[in-house]
């Protein structure tokens, strides 16, 4: 699997609404056939920094995605939203999907 987390850090003014301005292309994205997952979440530190955790089948679905009509609009619209370009960490990596971690298991 393609496994990827990207920082976004959003101006001011557009913080609170980026989950509605990033929801068509959320959406788009979390219904290809490859793609695992595609989860935003608000960093508690800096409100202003969204981090995308997502996930996609193999390269050959990363490739879908980024070839997409969703993702080429979502080049187009999103930027005017950004303070600066994502940061990014994208690794192929032998895994189908979430493992526990054991460090922390829970005793039932």
């Amino acid at each position: 699997m393609i496994f990827i987390t990207a920082k976004f850090l959003i101006k001011p003014e557009h913080a609170d609404e980026w989950p509605r301005i990033a929801g068509p292309f959320t959406e788009a994205t979390r219904a290809e056939l490859g793609c695992l997952w595609f989860e935003w979440s608000r960093s508690i530190d800096n409100p202003q920094e969204y981090v995308l955790v997502e996930a996609f089948r193999d390269d050959e679905a990363g490739a879908d995605h980024v070839g997409s009509a969703h993702f080429k609009q979502a080049r187009q619209e999103l930027p005017r939203y950004l303070m600066a370009t994502p940061k990014i960490v994208s690794q192929s990596v032998e895994q189908d999907g979430w493992a526990e971690l054991g460090e922390m298991a829970v005793e039932r």
